[in-house]
């Protein structure tokens, strides 16, 4: 769980917020706590997709549905609003990983658990099929596993037209992979009971092998395969071959129903104590206790305390009158002490900098200060021993300057640590080329993993891979630092080696609301969420300043499709309406520069602002004359304008003979908190295990930005996480950390 964000509420039809438990581009998942004091799942969903009727009415008719399922392998929905303009529901919390997380983070289930998995689900399904309702997702990431059995959850509510995974009646409904062969093509008749029982048999065989049974690659090609191909069920244990083959016939009259298949693995006798799941017998059932290996256990069992020790937090903002001004949303707040009611989670000014009381990025100042490296010199005048440092990046692919960029900054942090002449250890340092490509990623992370002298890895430097990579490391018990992108979802299971040293994408807001609210303060701001670029349209901004409007004022919304370009018309509209600072949400340099002109012409005076995303020279190219006065709010520092980075500046000079490029100077201070962390490892074991311990709890003053890590959630802390970029006579300017920066900057 990751704390709240600046742009999250606290409170949801009633139910106290008190962190995020995943988002993405439906939406956000929180942990809540229901009116009653019960942990609640909250999902709410974002206030575009709802503007869509048929999505609300799906949602209306699904979220009723779902509210009458009361068996024990299913996870109801105990509270719904598809009214509210961002609908949401509720559902108990079950603080189980999900299957995907414990076959990737743990490998492939035993056999009998597997058994008694599926005698569960099946019993699941029965229940849902007896409600009149088809799931349509069953997957490895819709299964919880909690001490008792599993909870199979998300019953198709929350689905986006085009999506992959959807309810609309006239597209294909499922995940590839694990949809059947019926539901594999659009116009295909509605999904019925048999199409759970066909994604049920490729769960099975997930969890007892850890593949699918009809592979990976392009969605397409999955699909494909799921249709003409047999499955591969190699590695799948004999007594499990025959139920699970039932289940993936390519006829759905040939499966067996639900309860057929509780009969193939052994659990027709379930109610009467003779099956898989009485608890008898084999033992490994799930009313047993011991159903799943114990390092599944053991971490259920961690993820309940926390959960039951999760305190209250401190609201962020109790405001009287906004509530009573709210109407329909003020009735859901529960009042809170002091005769206020927590309406909206805002960003509150202190001393002068923006800081979120509470917020996912916990932005409060660092303090203390810890050098590199660390411990005594070596006792007996023996050489010290050397622990090597790994660095996995794109060096010869699409994204070789940055991996680049990477390498120098960690040489150059190795070499800095050996030059120490009271160092009770030294540094070695070995590269991995992934070259941008995922299958060289996975092997390139084994190959780190194999070689004992490997204490952390640095990177990798692009984010497909970072869920993989993740998952290998926390197997092996290695720090895997995160510097030029943010795991996001994926740390959901491997927080215990994942170490996020860049902020999360919900914090490129913070400076873009700390200019438009104490720099140059607006109560009008246009966001312009452009969907073109490889990389689709920046929506976490978008939402983010939806939430927390620019000094409480309002956010504006225009659009431009992936196959749109009417830049001209989103700045004539924005004009129209009175906007007074314009906001890029889009990946695409070369769009953005192409908004900047249409600003330009239009005369437009107001403040500009992009991301880090977009913030290159093809920008400047675009854009031309049209560039100057633009700023960035980015994740990165310039080191030539960072106090204390000239020695770190001139050595990179004198080394590769150019000043340092992005993400150079946060490489170097990765190097430097591992260093600090086994330096504080003196007497505990330098090794993989101590250091993925240590590293948490071990603050270190770095160049570009403080390191220090929340006790309970590992998040980074800090107020220097971001920073603010100005073109200045055609050039990027750095303007420092976004708290810093004022009107006279």
């Amino acid at each position: 769980m990751r704390p709240l964000s600046p742009a999250d509420p606290a409170v949801v039809g009633g139910h106290r917020l008190l962190g995020r438990l995943g988002s993405g581009g439906m939406g956000t998942v929180y942990l809540g706590r229901s009116p009653a004091g019960a942990l609640v799942a909250v999902k709410v969903i974002r206030a575009d997709h709802a503007a869509d009727p048929a999505f609300r009415a799906r949602f209306r008719r699904e979220a009723q549905a779902a509210a009458r399922l009361s068996g024990r392998w299913v996870v109801p929905v105990v509270a719904a609003d598809p009214e509210a303009r961002e609908p949401w529901l509720a559902t108990p919390f079950v603080p189980g990983p999900s299957l995907s997380e414990a076959v990737g983070g743990y490998g492939p289930l035993p056999a009998a658990s597997v058994r008694a998995l599926g005698v569960r689900l099946a019993e699941a399904l029965e229940q849902v099929h007896a409600a009149g309702l088809v799931h349509r997702d069953v997957k490895p990431g819709n299964i919880l596993l909690a001490p008792d059995g599993p909870r199979l959850i998300d019953f198709g509510i929350a689905r986006a037209a085009g999506a992959t995974t959807l309810t609309a009646a006239d597209a294909v409904v499922g995940t590839p992979g694990y949809l059947a062969p019926e539901q594999a093509r659009a116009g295909a008749p509605a999904p019925g009971p048999a199409g759970d029982v066909f994604s049920l048999g490729c769960v099975l065989a997930y969890a007892a092998t850890g593949r699918g049974p009809f592979g990976g690659g392009h969605a397409a090609a999955v699909v494909f395969r799921t249709v003409h191909d047999a499955p591969v069920l190699d590695g799948l244990p004999a007594e499990l071959l025959g139920p699970v083959t039932a289940c993936l016939a390519k006829e759905p009259a040939q499966r067996p129903t639900p309860a057929g298949l509780r009969a193939l693995l052994g659990g027709e006798s379930a109610d009467t104590g003779t099956g898989p799941g009485s608890g008898s017998g084999s033992g490994s059932g799930p009313d047993s206790g011991d159903w799943l290996p114990a390092p599944l256990t053991r971490l259920i069992a961690e993820r309940s305390t926390r959960a039951l020790e999760l305190p209250v937090p401190e609201p962020t903002r109790l405001d009287a009158a906004a509530g009573a001004a709210s109407g329909a949303r003020t009735r859901a707040a529960r009042p809170q002490p002091g005769g206020g009611l927590m309406t909206r989670r805002r960003v509150l000014a202190a001393g002068g900098a923006l800081i979120a009381a509470g917020a996912p990025l916990a932005w409060y100042a660092s303090r203390g200060r810890s050098g590199a490296g660390g411990g005594n010199p070596p006792s007996g005048g023996g050489t010290p021993p050397t622990y090597t440092v790994a660095l996995q990046a794109d060096l010869s692919g699409p994204g070789a300057a940055d991996g680049q960029a990477h390498e120098r900054g960690v040489r150059l942090g190795v070499d800095r640590h050996n030059a120490r002449a009271d160092g009770a250890f030294r540094l070695a340092l070995r590269t991995a080329d992934d070259g941008g490509d995922a299958v060289r990623a996975q092997r390139a992370v084994q190959q780190l993993i194999a070689d004992p002298a490997v204490v952390a890895v640095i990177g990798p430097t692009w984010e497909a891979p970072v869920p993989a990579l993740a998952a290998a490391c926390l197997a092996a018990d290695l720090a895997l630092l995160l510097v030029s992108v943010n795991s996001g979802q994926a740390s959901q299971a491997q927080w215990r080696t994942l170490v996020d040293t860049r902020a999360g994408a919900e914090g490129i807001a913070l400076p873009v609301l700390h200019y438009l609210s104490r720099v140059r303060p607006v109560r009008r701001t246009a966001v312009v969420e452009d969907e073109g670029g490889a990389g689709g349209a920046d929506w976490q901004l978008t939402r983010a300043l939806q939430q927390s409007p620019p000094s409480q004022g309002t956010v504006a919304v225009h659009r431009i499709p992936a196959d749109g370009s009417d830049f001209a018309g989103a700045v004539e509209a924005l004009v129209r309406a009175g906007a007074e600072a314009a906001v890029y949400a889009g990946t695409s340099a070369e769009r953005a520069g192409a908004f900047a002109r249409a600003l330009g012409v239009a005369g437009f005076a107001g403040p500009r602002m992009g991301t880090g995303r977009v913030m290159e020279p093809a920008f400047l190219a675009a854009a031309g004359a049209a560039a100057e006065g633009w700023l960035f709010g980015t994740f990165f520092a310039d080191p030539a304008g960072v106090p204390g980075a000239a020695d770190f500046t001139a050595a990179h000079r004198a080394a590769y003979g150019q000043p340092p490029a992005r993400w150079a100077l946060e490489a170097y201070d990765a190097v430097g908190l591992v260093a600090a962390a086994l330096g504080g490892l003196e007497g505990e074991g330098r090794d993989r295990p101590g250091l993925s311990r240590r590293i948490f709890r071990t603050p270190y003053r770095g160049l570009a930005k403080p390191l220090g890590f929340d006790g309970d959630t590992h998040m980074l802390s800090g107020t220097r996480v971001a920073h603010l970029h100005e073109v200045r006579s055609g050039a990027f300017r750095y303007l420092g950390p976004y708290a810093d920066v004022t009107a006279a900057s």
